[in-house]
This record gives structure tokens, sequence and C-alpha cells, in this order.
């Protein structure tokens, strides 16, 4: 797809730039140049898209098909799951859904299977693991967050932590949205202004990422971290969720690093454990979820999630 593209830049940096091909900072520059342009054409067209599509299921729109749900737990866990994966989220949206979700009865297992499918499966990593991976490993991505967040749902529900809330959500109130479907023409402009709004707040990220991954790309030899983080490393996994929970990136800005992890020896299992883990438990979000989740309920949804990213990953480096 990119085959003009990768000619044009080996074109600048071997023949404009005069550089050796044997140099690392000539491959890491190449690589650099390369993904940035297909990475940011993939995000614009993938974002637009998406963001078109999931024009159709607003938060209230979101909110009032689980609580029909509420009375049946196992139909819900996976509706919410489903819902997670097409609906708008993030870190910064994660108090007024969980509020939302709250006032309107929603059981607290089912709230966090949502809260926890919403930012791990995240519809733009999925489209761009689909285009730079294959199809293969976007169902392994959406499969396995997917039962991550319904078992975690289920295990979290079944403990009782309603009393870890804090109490003030009980009476917070959040506003209704308006209900109005809006014209085609106003779902395609709102869709292009996000996409625009988007790449404008996560470039730095994207550019960070990849900036690392053609360092890599330019000085790790393939197969070199195979010895530390390959399938026989029975840690790897482990240290990688540690690893991804504390970092905050946009998952768009991972890719490119899970590219080249996985160029050097890195086992798919370990690298998508450690997108999961950047995604789904990034730091903004634990500290804005602290303002509606006492510190042991906050702990013990870090631990349950954590550990379901591990036992996937660890799964995964099995049969992959």
């Amino acid at each position: 797809m990119f085959t003009w593209w990768d000619n044009i830049t080996k074109w600048l940096v071997y023949t404009v730039m005069g550089f050796a091909q044997s140099s690392p900072w000539a491959s890491a520059l190449q690589f650099f140049l390369f993904d940035t342009v297909k990475i940011f054409i993939l995000l614009g067209v993938i974002i637009f898209a998406i963001t078109y599509l999931r024009s159709y299921f607003p938060p209230e729109k979101t909110k009032a098909m689980l609580a029909k749900r509420k009375g049946s737990t196992f139909i819900g866990h996976i509706l919410a799951a489903l819902l997670g994966i097409v609906t708008p989220f993030c870190s910064c949206s994660a108090v007024p859904l969980f509020i939302g979700f709250v006032e309107a009865g929603i059981p607290l297992g089912i709230t966090f299977t949502y809260l926890i499918a919403a930012p791990m499966v995240n519809e733009v990593a999925l489209g761009m693991l689909w285009l730079l991976f294959g199809w293969k490993i976007a169902l392994v991505y959406i499969i396995s967050g997917e039962v991550i967040a319904i078992v975690s749902g289920m295990i979290l529900g079944r403990m009782k932590l309603e009393r870890h809330v804090e109490e003030a959500v009980f009476n917070m109130k959040v506003g209704v949205n308006c209900e109005c479907a809006p014209k085609q023409s106003d779902r395609v402009c709102d869709a292009w202004t996000f996409t625009l709004d988007l790449i404008k707040k996560i470039w730095i990220y994207v550019a960070i990422g990849i900036g690392i991954g053609g360092l890599m790309h330019g000085w790790v030899p393939a197969n070199a971290l195979a010895q530390y983080a390959g399938k026989d490393n029975p840690f790897a996994v482990f240290i990688a969720v540690l690893i991804g929970i504390p970092l905050y990136s946009n998952a768009a800005g991972v890719i490119p690093l899970v590219s080249e992890l996985t160029r050097a020896g890195v086992a798919m299992g370990t690298a998508l454990a450690f997108m999961m883990a950047v995604t789904a438990l990034s730091l903004p979000e634990a500290i804005l979820l602290r303002k509606v989740l006492k510190p042991r309920l906050l702990a013990i949804f870090i631990g349950i999630v954590g550990l379901g990213i591990v036992f996937t990953g660890y799964l995964f480096n099995l049969i992959m």
C-alpha cells in the first residue's frame, strides 16, 4: 500500500542526503520518515470513519441500552463489552460515565466491564493493528480485550464492592444530552472536526512512539530482545505489564513501538500485553477514577485487570 512512499524515503535518505546504506542513523531516519506519513494517513482515515460510525452511539444511548439489561447480568456484561468497542471513551470521560451509569441503576460489575472494554479495545488501535499486522492479530486483540473486560467485570460485581464507591457519587447528577438525531452533513462535519482535533492532541505521542521505534530499528538487530522478552522468558509478560501500567500514551503512539518490539524479538503476546496495560490502566485514568472510587476498590480494579492482561499475554505467547 505504501511502497511508493518507502521508495521515496529511501531515495531522500540514501541518494539526496547521501547516507551510507550501513548507517544506523540512516536506517532510523528512513524508518521515521516512512512510518510518520504512513501512520498519520492511517490515523486520519480510521479516526474519521470510526467517529462517523460511533456518532450513532452517544453516551446517553449507551447508558439506556445497559440500563435495560441490568436485570440480566451475564447479557449485560456482554453488551457492555461490545458497546465499549464502538462508543467514545477517554480518561477524561471516565468519571461522568461512571456517575451516569450509577445514576441509571446499572450494576457496578457491568459498569466496570464497560469502563475496562472502552479504553482497552481501542477502535483506532484495532483498525491500525488490522492494517499493520493482519486480521489474525487484530482478532486476538479484540477477543482478549473483551474477555478480560467481561471476566473482570463479573468478578468485581460478585465481590459486592458498592460500599467502596465514594458516597458523593450516589448524590451526583450528570447532564442529559440532546437526543435529537443529527443530520448526515452534521455527522460528517463533526467527524472531520473531531479527527483534526484528536490528531492535534495526540501527534506528539505518535511522533515519540515512531521516534523510539526508529531508534530501535536503526540500532537494535532483529531478535535482539528475544532472550529477554521472548516466549522462553517466564517473567517477560509480567514485567511488560508492570512497565506499561504507569505509562500514559495514546494507543496510536504505542503501536509503532509494538511493531518494533516484535521485530526485535519480543513475543506478540508480551507486546500486546504491554499495549493493553498502557491503554487500559493509564495513570491519568486512575487519578480521575480516584474521585469516584475509594482506594481499596481502585486497587482491586487495577489488580484484577492487570492480572487479566498478564494471563492473556502468557496465553497468546503459548498459542501464537
